[in-house]
């Protein structure tokens, strides 16, 4: 049996270096770029449509990206021929232009426009800020919680490591424009939790 130790902590400065430049990058994507918010948190204009054949949901989108609408979010709604199409903007004409557009583009395209409505976001500002508090109190007591199972520098270490991740996660979407919608905020809930249960996990070895 071969045992072989590693020095980790050898490279901690290094280590500890990359992280802070990766957390200053994120800070910065962030406030240079900022998260680019989808339309569960702006609002839009939603416009459905019914196509006379199934319709392929990947193609429409790429005749809208064609037509400079490329913000556009196309879904599926009931039938396999109805289409629910949401994008930013509160233009009363939108949904006429929007089918003239996929008309150009597709000339044998059927299909009828059923409704055009604006819809508010999902996530409005009031939610916003209660959730940001929300995440303030939990990484408070997240911080006590593991101060006295623990050590203090360990509560203050596991809110820095989430802090880290979550910044850097943040970052990196404001740098690639990922639109932030309701799915990419509940995945990075989801990396949060894991985050905090693996710190938890070596705490509890240590």
């Amino acid at each position: 049996m071969i045992k072989k130790t590693i020095p980790f902590m050898a490279i901690r400065n290094l280590a500890f270096a990359v992280t802070v430049v990766l957390t200053l990058v994120g800070i910065g994507a962030l406030v240079v770029k900022g998260l680019n918010f989808g339309l569960d948190f702006t609002g839009g204009t939603l416009i459905e449509l019914q196509y006379e054949q199934p319709a392929d949901l990947e193609r429409i989108k790429s005749e809208l990206g064609q037509a400079g609408y490329t913000d556009a979010v196309v879904q599926s709604f009931g039938a396999t021929t109805d289409v629910l199409i949401r994008m930013a903007g509160d233009d009363p004409q939108l949904g006429a232009k929007v089918g003239e557009a996929l008309r150009a583009i597709d000339p044998a395209a059927r299909f009828e426009i059923k409704r055009v409505e604006f819809v508010g976001p999902q996530v409005g500002e009031e939610l916003r800020d209660q959730g940001g508090l929300a995440m303030l109190l939990a990484l408070g007591g997240i911080l006590v919680y593991l101060a006295f199972r623990f050590q203090w520098k360990f509560g203050v270490g596991a809110v820095a490591s989430l802090a880290h991740d979550t910044i850097l996660t943040l970052g990196l979407l404001a740098l690639l424009e990922v639109p932030f919608d309701l799915t990419v905020l509940a995945a990075v809930l989801a990396m949060i939790g894991y985050s905090l249960n693996d710190t938890i996990i070596i705490y509890d070895r240590i």
